[in-house]
């Protein structure tokens, strides 16, 4: 009956077949492989002591083993170029992340920088125009406090003409308008000091205002242009009413100041009539202030 063999028996066979005639044949198998320059010389020194069809097996099994010798070879040194590859291309992806983690840093401030120089140049427009529109003021006017301040108490329709019809921005016109509505939408401070108003109450009240609900981004861009024209009469804050409650933003402004919102102090006055090409071009609105002694 044949010998039935499993795979690890075929193996342990094979290996001490290939060492028994290895010993015999005064050859040294290692793990790196055997030594093709000893096979060719061993072949050679058979010389006539074997058959020729025997001898030719044997240089073309020394043949055999010497390619794929060659092959194994040629394979480590393709898996050491792979390794090689993958570690500088790991080495590039982390260089270029942090190179691209400090373009992002320097663009953030690169634009802080520019709205520094914007804030500061438009600063000094709206500074050359206080002392021309102190002096349209007739005597017992309060000046105004902050471009928002101006335009509140000018004539609405006036205002919205500027803004809407004349220069296409109607989120400052929204802003003004919002912010006359504060007796509507804003809470007032239990000691009286102050109103302020939360995001989801300029959503309720851009609604009112609108007739349908504003889009996320139109609400963002009102809550801007009403801390841009407040100046300093309208002051952004958190403000947390419990230690589990989360922090809520807020646009604070004092009483006096959200009750001269309503003053309508210069309706009638024609202030805005210098106004028109500043708006329409989306320079710095005026604002009236007291002029120097």
């Amino acid at each position: 009956m044949p010998r039935h063999t499993n795979p690890d028996d075929s193996g342990t066979d094979s290996t001490a077949t290939d060492q028994a005639l290895a010993d015999e044949l005064g050859m040294d198998i290692g793990q790196d492989g055997a030594d093709i320059d000893a096979l060719q010389s061993l072949v050679g020194d058979l010389g006539d002591e074997v058959a020729p069809p025997v001898s030719s097996v044997l240089e073309l099994l020394v043949g055999t083993i010497g390619d794929l010798q060659q092959r194994v070879d040629d394979l480590e040194d393709e898996v050491e170029q792979t390794h090689d590859v993958a570690t500088t291309a790991v080495g590039n992806a982390a260089t270029n992340d942090q190179r691209l983690d400090e373009l992002e840093t320097q663009q953030e401030a690169t634009h802080d920088v520019a709205k520094s120089a914007i804030a500061k140049a438009q600063q000094l427009e709206a500074d050359s125009d206080h002392q021309e529109d102190a002096e349209q003021l007739p005597e017992g006017i309060e000046p105004s406090s902050s471009p928002l301040d101006f335009f509140a108490n000018c004539r609405q329709s006036k205002v919205k003409t500027m803004f809407v019809e004349g220069s296409n921005r109607q989120n400052t016109y929204r802003a003004i308008s919002i912010a006359k509505r504060w007796p509507e939408f804003a809470t007032k401070r239990t000691d009286g000091s102050g109103v302020f108003m939360t995001k989801a109450d300029l959503q309720t009240a851009l609604t009112a205002e609108l007739g349908k609900e504003p889009h996320r981004q139109t609400i963002k861009r009102v809550w801007e242009k009403l801390i841009e024209i407040g100046g300093g009469d309208i002051v952004e804050k958190t403000r947390q009413v419990g230690r589990d409650q989360t922090q809520t933003e807020i646009l604070a402004m004092d009483m006096a100041t959200a009750e001269g919102l309503l003053e309508k102090r210069y309706v009638g006055l024609d202030l805005l009539e210098n106004s028109d090409h500043k708006a329409a071009t989306g320079g710095v609105t005026p604002v009236v202030v007291e002029s120097s002694p």
